[in-house]
């Protein structure tokens, strides 16, 4: 089992091209964890922006009865891919990774499977 610090810097390490990652409590808001980022990129401020993405995603699914569980949102920039990965396991209820991906390094499968992997092993 993997600590939020060691489940971070797996991610950073083997995930190429992350310019940072969160672990973000939708219910606060609040990031539990950072590593990454740049002046460019406030993952602090990145993660509450966020937040609003993943409860109006589930508002929606609500409100078309839609019976599934949200696995990954993917947003394209021009330059970067912001995935959020909402966590299903033993203790992920109400939380989210939030990962920043440079778009000309990162291969999004790849990205999708290590964070698949990640959460399988995190403890939080």
């Amino acid at each position: 089992m993997a600590n939020t610090e060691t489940a971070l810097k797996e991610i950073m390490t083997s995930i190429e091209g992350v310019l940072g990652v969160a672990l973000v409590d939708y219910g606060s808001g609040m990031a539990l964890g950072t590593l990454g980022g740049s002046k460019d990129l406030d993952l602090t401020v990145a993660a509450a922006g966020n937040t609003d993405v993943v409860r109006a995603k589930m508002r929606t699914m609500e409100m078309l009865n839609l019976k599934e569980s949200i696995e990954d949102i993917l947003i394209s920039l021009g330059t970067q891919y912001h995935m959020i990965r909402l966590l299903a396991g033993r203790s992920g209820g109400g939380l989210f990774l939030y990962v920043v991906l440079d778009k000309g390094r990162a291969n999004l499968a790849m990205a999708r499977h290590q964070l698949k992997r990640v959460e399988a092993d995190l403890e939080v």
